[in-house]
Formats: structure tokens, sequence, C-alpha cells
């Protein structure tokens, strides 16, 4: 059984989601959230470089959106980011 069966239930119920679709749905949401801190700092930080942004915007917007991850990350300074992109 799937650990999160009775989500995927829920999908199919209230979609139009066969089983296999809801559960490669739910799979990837779970993944997508499980992004480690690091990993989610550089990606963003890749993603909004691309799009032209400077790290003096993008350091800020990041530490905005850590708290908003499935587990809350903890606060990192603008310090503490940069390092995590630059080493």
């Amino acid at each position: 059984m799937h650990p999160y069966e009775d989500l995927i239930a829920h999908l199919t119920r209230t979609s139009q989601l066969a089983h296999g679709e809801a559960a490669r749905v739910v799979a990837e949401v779970v993944a997508y959230f499980s992004e480690p801190v690091e990993e989610f700092v550089r990606r963003r930080h890749g993603e909004l470089k691309s799009r032209g942004l400077t790290n003096d915007e993008i350091f800020p917007r990041i530490a905005a959106e850590l708290p908003a991850r499935r587990v809350a990350a903890p606060e990192l300074s603008l310090r503490q980011l940069r390092r995590i992109v630059y080493g």
C-alpha cells in the first residue's frame, strides 16, 4: 500500500485522475517538497539569476520563501544563503 493512499483515493474521487496518475502526482509533489534546503537555495538562486535579478534582490526573496517550505527550514542569514551558493 502506498504511504499516501488516502490522498491518492481522495484525488481519484474528486478529480478525473486515474489511480496511477494520482499516485504520480502525489510522488512528484512529495519529491518537490522533500528538496533539502541547500538544493532549494541553489536551484532558486539559479532560477532568479536567469531572470536577470541581482544577488541583492535574490537573497532576500529566497529568505522570505524558506519559511513556506513543507518542513520549516532553519532561519538563515543572507550571508549563510550566499555561502550555500558560493561555498
